[in-house]
């Protein structure tokens, strides 16, 4: 470790030991949700659901508004009452599939059960609003209860659920049986979640990450895959892509027409990926300026290969707060005219009041989390992938439960979770340099962090931008990735995707729900600009390749082949690390 990177590491340690000292006010509206799975990670999974100094004030809040208690109470009671007469109305969304057999409504033990448990999952959740919590108070005390309310689902309990019931009777019982075998096998190793997809279901390179291209650099850090041209005419400026430090690349090449990669080289664009080595131990010290300098040795690369002055660059999640700052270095070393077009798929850099993750982050645990990383020299991604699951537990958890345990059933084979159970190790020094950052939400300070030792201010990234965000995106509060157009300061172009986190990125031509808003100007606040912006049928990925086509240079013909004198090809595409685990 160089006496730069060392006095670096000790100021974000300082930073983050002296926050940890006292939780000051306005701490639940800093952090992004990425830097709430960092710091959550190292945490056990009972911790996670302590309420904490929140319950107390829960708590106490509720003592302070006896009458609006006692008038909830009373409600309860009233309404169990109906219950039980067989008088009430209430019933589950129309779309929840947990209670789509019929036996929920027609039989009456079930129908009372269901609606009980529906009564009083919707008192639980308005205690939380009764309680006059603030913002980050009232979205922890939201997760726990709403975690809970989830847990105790009839449709979760194998004697309930008529599902399960006929079941056992199907198969004798076999479903338990073949159900118990994969719950011993799921929590005996982390993440102690159930499967979402059988780890055999799928296979990188043969069922994913297959669009063909060749490994033309590797690094201690990274490798580097330069897709083959599809088409006869290719952009001049190449195109690169950073992707997450916390998953594997191949999110954006799923599979043969669920590809972006796939789809961006087919529209004439000259595609090169990084693909992050998966770190251990022996890369403790690697942190940002490790990863920022990476992504400047593929920049130059991709410029000898493409013999150009510029190339496009493309950022996701985290991998594009990095390519942020490597921007921002670019500006101050009079160096930004290397890029012609700078782009951001699902990525938070203000991570002021950024949703119910951000409020469950906590100075403390993030300086516990970064004290057991330092310890270990690296986040496990396995850890990472629990927390996932726990922010959308009816989907993620209770699902897979009664699928998996109660039915016996496989889970079905999915690229996308089959992906998302492929985590990448986080770097020790990474995991203490991304807590920094949000604990000082130092990416909106002009100055407030440093790339390669240059100071960032992201004002100074004045080449066009597009932005996109997905509406439904649980992890990256849409409006939070919006805030983004305001940092910059060029023209950039806002892209909101009806999807979630993962979805928005994987958004291939072909369904007919498909959709996007989008806008001729960027207003100071987001709601301003929903309100003014228009539908656009359709996929991002079309209207993604067009606003690239017109910032990548004309035409020529395409290089008869992958790589250069310099830089020869080393593999076929997707290369090594990607296989590592």
């Amino acid at each position: 470790m160089t006496d730069t990177s060392m006095r670096l590491a000790r100021d974000a340690d300082r930073r983050i030991h002296e926050a940890g000292a006292d939780d000051e006010p306005g701490v639940s509206e800093l952090g992004t949700p990425l830097d709430l799975l960092l710091a959550d990670a190292s945490r056990g999974p009972i911790r996670r659901f302590l309420p904490g100094i929140s319950g107390v004030k829960f708590a106490a809040g509720l003592a302070r508004h006896p009458r609006t208690l006692a008038g909830r109470t009373l409600g309860l009671g009233a309404e169990l009452a109906r219950v039980q007469v067989g008088r009430s109305e209430i019933a589950p969304h129309p779309k929840d599939r947990r209670f789509s057999d019929e036996a929920w409504a027609k039989n009456p033990f079930l129908k009372r059960t269901l609606q009980s448990y529906l009564v009083a999952g919707e008192a639980a959740r308005g205690l939380v609003a009764d309680a006059g919590l603030g913002h980050g108070d009232e979205q922890r005390m939201g997760f726990i209860v709403d975690n809970l309310v989830e847990a105790s689902s009839p449709s979760n309990n194998p004697m309930l659920n008529p599902k399960v019931l006929k079941r056992i009777i199907d198969t004798g019982g076999g479903n338990l049986v073949a159900g118990g075998r994969r719950f011993v096998r799921d929590f005996a190793t982390a993440p102690r979640v159930p499967s979402m997809v059988e780890p055999d279901a799928f296979e990188v390179g043969e069922d994913l990450a297959v669009t063909p291209g060749q490994v033309v650099l590797r690094t201690d850090v990274f490798e580097l895959i330069q897709y083959t041209p599809q088409t006869p005419k290719v952009r001049t400026v190449p195109l690169l892509i950073v992707p997450p430090t916390i998953n594997k690349y191949y999110v954006i090449d799923l599979a043969e027409r669920r590809s972006l990669v796939e789809h961006l080289v087919q529209a004439g664009q000259q595609v090169y990926c990084i693909s992050w080595r998966n770190p251990d131990a022996r890369h403790a010290d690697w942190g940002l300026d490790t990863y920022g300098q990476a992504i400047l040795e593929a920049m130059t690369t991709a410029q000898v290969i493409s013999r150009q002055e510029q190339v496009a660059v493309l950022g996701i999640c985290s991998g594009g707060m990095l390519a942020s700052m490597v921007m921002a270095h670019l500006a101050a070393t009079d160096d930004l005219d290397r890029v012609a077009a700078f782009s951001l798929a699902v990525t938070v850099l203000d991570q002021h009041d950024a949703g119910l993750p951000s409020a469950l982050l906590s100075h403390k645990g993030a300086a516990a989390s970064t004290r057991a990383s330092r310890d270990k020299g690296y986040l496990d991604g396995r850890a990472l992938a629990e927390i996932f699951a726990w922010l959308r537990p009816n989907d993620l958890i209770w699902n897979y439960w009664v699928n998996n345990y109660l039915m016996g059933h496989a889970p079905k084979a999915f690229d996308i979770l089959y992906w998302n159970a492929d985590p990448v190790r986080m770097t020790a020094g990474m995991h203490r340099d991304f807590m920094d950052l949000a604990l000082r939400n130092a990416l909106t300070k002009a100055g407030g962090c440093t790339m390669l030792g240059t100071p960032v201010d992201l004002g100074d990234i004045d080449v066009d931008s597009y932005v996109v965000a997905g509406i439904a995106d649980h992890l990256c509060k849409w409006e939070s990735c919006y805030r983004t157009t305001q940092l910059f300061g060029g023209d950039s172009r806002f892209v909101l995707s009806t999807s979630g986190h993962i979805a928005a990125m994987v958004n291939p031509p072909g369904n007919e729900r498909a959709s996007f808003q989008t806008s001729d100007s960027n207003p100071a606040s987001a709601a301003e600009w929903l309100d003014g912006a228009r539908q656009v049928n359709g996929t991002w990925w079309d209207d993604y390749a067009a606003w690239l086509a017109a910032r990548t240079g004309p035409e020529r013909t395409k290089p008869r082949k992958v790589g250069s004198a310099r830089f020869e090809p080393l593999c076929d595409a997707p290369g090594t690390y990607v296989h590592d685990r």
